[in-house]
């Protein structure tokens, strides 16, 4: 992406490289959350509920979590990941970028082969779970508290949280700052290779929609880069699905203490299959929320190149 002056910027004023990946970044992440926080519900709800099982299947939990808080259940604990995928997006676009010019070792005309954008992307993801873990519990804890309290560090009910703050709040006051990175570990095997796969399906379609123009130099379309946004969602998930069930068991039951007391608990109580829990609502996410995040970053370096 050009890094020139527009008439709409001052003369010899150039936007630097990290800025329009943080700008860009934080735009994608807003689309996303707009338009996937829905499915997240569902999917944290399915993933998370007890054994024997609240719902038969995400239409069900649709349903259920309908008519009993109405349409705004789907957007129960949105304020945490509005305020932070944004912020999580900027940082995983801006240290992409960044991964991607050291490997380019100053030469800003070479192409990266997609094994070198697979480096930058897993390099980006590792950053990204760091970001990603603490907001992730919040909204986990906020998705899956019962109207009628939630149960604290000491078993005993409590009443529900009032937002974010006071989520995050406590969850600080019975388990110390180290609470809200609870489940750091698994976010790390999570992200790493998924935002390696990210990455690499959105370059690699991008180069075949572009290979298939009878102009090289033509600009991708917006469906082009809708398909190739869409897909890349698909393509994050499928090495990061198990793993990201086990980290919403972890951050939402204080019970469990370790990877493996989650994966024998998931086992328990409904074999392998328990580990895709919630794989519907999460696979039709995938695809809109991911193809309006690249969009809008696309169209947010566009605007600002």
């Amino acid at each position: 992406m050009a890094t020139t002056a527009t008439e709409a910027l001052p003369v010899g004023f150039a936007i630097p490289k990290v800025a329009q990946d943080l700008v860009a970044g934080t735009v994608g992440g807003w689309a996303q959350v707009v338009v996937g926080h829905p499915f997240d519900t569902l999917k944290v709800r399915l993933q998370t509920q007890p054994s024997p099982p609240i719902y038969r299947n995400a239409m069900d939990c649709f349903r259920q979590l309908v008519a009993k808080e109405g349409p705004k259940g789907l957007y129960r604990g949105v304020a945490s990941p509005l305020a932070g995928i944004g912020f999580c997006n900027a940082v995983v676009f801006m240290s992409n970028g960044e991964f991607r010019r050291i490997l380019q070792q100053g030469d800003a005309s070479k192409v990266l082969s997609l094994g070198e954008i697979a480096i930058a992307g897993s390099l980006a993801g590792t950053v990204m779970a760091f970001c990603n873990c603490p907001i992730e519990l919040l909204k986990v804890k906020l998705q899956t508290q019962d109207p009628a309290g939630v149960i604290g560090a000491s078993g005993k009910l409590e009443p529900p949280y009032k937002g974010v703050l006071d989520c995050g709040m406590r969850t600080v006051r019975a388990n110390g700052p180290q609470g809200v990175y609870r489940g750091l570990g698994i976010t790390l095997l999570r992200d790493s290779p998924s935002y390696a796969f990210y990455f690499v399906t959105y370059e690699g379609l991008k180069r075949v929609f572009q290979s298939m123009k009878s102009d090289p130099n033509a600009e991708l379309s917006t469906l082009d880069l809708l398909m190739a946004g869409g897909l890349a969602g698909f393509g994050a998930w499928i090495p990061a699905y198990p793993q990201d069930v086990i980290k919403s068991r972890i951050q939402n039951d204080v019970r469990i203490k370790s990877v493996s007391a989650a994966v024998r608990s998931l086992l328990r109580e409904g074999g392998p299959r328990a580990f895709f829990n919630g794989v519907g609502p999460t696979m039709a996410r995938a695809f809109p929320a991911n193809a309006a995040t690249f969009f809008a970053y696309e169209m947010t370096m566009k605007a600002m190149s």
